[in-house]
């Protein structure tokens, strides 16, 4: 996936207005198998996959011994087999073979895992996504609800062929990830462009999820973060499950966390970005993770790890921007939510 095609702009402004295409082919698409899978995966993450029924997916993290994020992720629960589960993984690119050698680590004998490199995956997101893609399937994509999938056959064209669809996606806006075989994804994205979508690189991708205030991995989250510290407490179910990797810490983190995860809003036109020092009354409180000018709003936006004590909402701090300072504010996240 190229930076841009059009523009960084036109391309974000597609997404949220009409529909923009990205190929997300680069993504580690993971296929899981086995008798007791949930069970398995249920000591992995904090996250209560006992609700998880075939058809739905569930976004979530891996965890390490102290709570720190291995990668974050979606699992898809497929229709189980007599004698087992399925779960599809969709994945970080960079973090594929980590996240292969750690699944792997803690699946029994009996479980099995393919890595599903003969694949394609491409992002039709935005609020005419669904207007796009149904004339090339006779599936109703409308009683296909967020967090869902299904494997759907393709129409046209791509006649005789399926793909797997999910509704979901990392930009802020309704939309679907297609998952097909390599061999045909040239031709279902150009019948996708044909429709209206606009082709997208990785700069468009990387405003409309801060927008979103979606991590990244590798600069929002790592393995030195936990999802408590990150924002993502709804992801941590200590009262809805037994023992999981890191629970010991969050439990511990769960009484007062030393630092968290805040949206910045720029005073001024100054961005903030990855690795700039936060100050307040001249010591340093924290560091920027993620920052740009936000296309949708005008405005510069930022996420960043501060000090407890400096993470509330309206709160003013400092930004060192090449030994200048420039002026923040704490905000909610979202910084973008579209509209119902």
């Amino acid at each position: 996936m190229p930076v841009q095609f059009e523009g960084i702009r036109a391309e974000h402004e597609a997404v949220r207005q009409r529909a923009g295409l990205f190929d997300i082919s680069h993504m580690a698409m993971i296929h899981l198998q086995g008798p007791s899978l949930i069970a398995t995966l249920q000591t992995l993450v904090p996250t209560d996959l006992g609700t998880l029924k075939p058809g739905t997916a569930q976004y979530t993290v891996l965890l390490t011994e102290a709570a720190g994020i291995v990668d974050d992720l979606i699992f898809y629960r497929q229709d189980d087999l007599a004698d087992a589960q399925q779960v599809m993984v969709i994945a970080n690119a960079a973090t594929t073979a980590k996240d292969i050698a750690w699944l792997q680590q803690h699946l029994t004998a009996a479980q099995c895992l393919s890595h599903l490199s003969d694949r394609a995956l491409l992002a039709l997101q935005g609020p005419q996504a669904e207007e796009i893609l149904q004339p090339l399937t006779d599936s109703p994509l409308a009683d296909l609800g967020r967090f869902q999938h299904a494997e759907i056959a393709l129409q046209g064209q791509l006649q005789g062929q399926s793909a797997f669809v999910a509704r979901t996606g990392y930009t802020g806006e309704d939309g679907f990830e297609i998952m097909v075989s390599s061999e045909m994804a040239v031709d279902l994205w150009r019948s996708l462009v044909a429709a209206g979508a606009k082709p997208c690189g990785l700069g468009a991708r990387d405003t409309l999820r801060l927008e979103a205030a979606m991590a990244l991995y590798g600069q929002d989250i790592d393995e030195t973060t936990t999802p408590l510290e990150a924002g993502l407490g709804w992801l941590v179910h200590l009262d809805r499950k037994g023992d999981f990797m890191g629970r010991s810490v969050l439990e511990q983190q769960a009484q007062g966390l030393s630092r968290k995860l805040v949206g910045l809003q720029m005073v001024g036109r100054g961005i903030a970005r990855h690795g700039y020092r936060l100050c307040h009354d001249g010591a340093a409180i924290g560091e920027v993770t993620s920052g740009t000018l936000s296309p949708t709003l005008g405005y510069p936006i930022a996420l960043a790890y501060v000090e407890r004590p400096f993470a509330r909402v309206g709160q003013t701090i400092d930004v060192d921007i090449r030994g200048k300072l420039y002026g923040a504010t704490v905000v909610k996240r979202p910084f973008y939510r579209r509209r119902p």
